[in-house]
């Protein structure tokens, strides 16, 4: 199972709208458009695990954090983020999403 979590992102949006265009002009079949979906979740859940090697730091107060059906959610207020030793942005508040990476690794 991958997760479907960068469906949501500029670049999944998109996808998803080209995609509802394709299969309401009869172009590609509703199977297919789910299908290139699918792939996109093993896509991205791969290409971030294997190819991004930056690191960030950040560091805020913690409001809330729950943990339920494998996945983590943290909710933080006033989060300043740095790379290495500069200052990159502050946010006032900050929500990460955290699944477990190995539950979907073998599967390619």
């Amino acid at each position: 199972m991958s997760y479907q979590l960068y469906r949501n992102t500029t670049l999944g949006n998109c996808l998803q709208e080209s995609l509802d265009e394709l299969v309401q002009a009869g172009q590609i079949s509703a199977p297919l458009a789910l299908q290139v979906l699918l792939q996109f979740d093993k896509s991205m859940n791969n290409a971030l695990a294997s190819k991004v090697k930056s690191k960030l730091t950040f560091r805020g107060s913690l409001r809330t954090y729950r943990f339920c059906d494998n996945v983590w959610t943290f909710v933080m207020n006033g989060v300043d983020f740095r790379e290495g030793c500069s200052d990159v942005c502050s946010v006032d508040r900050l929500r990460i999403v955290a699944c477990d990476g190995k539950a979907s690794a073998g599967e390619g």
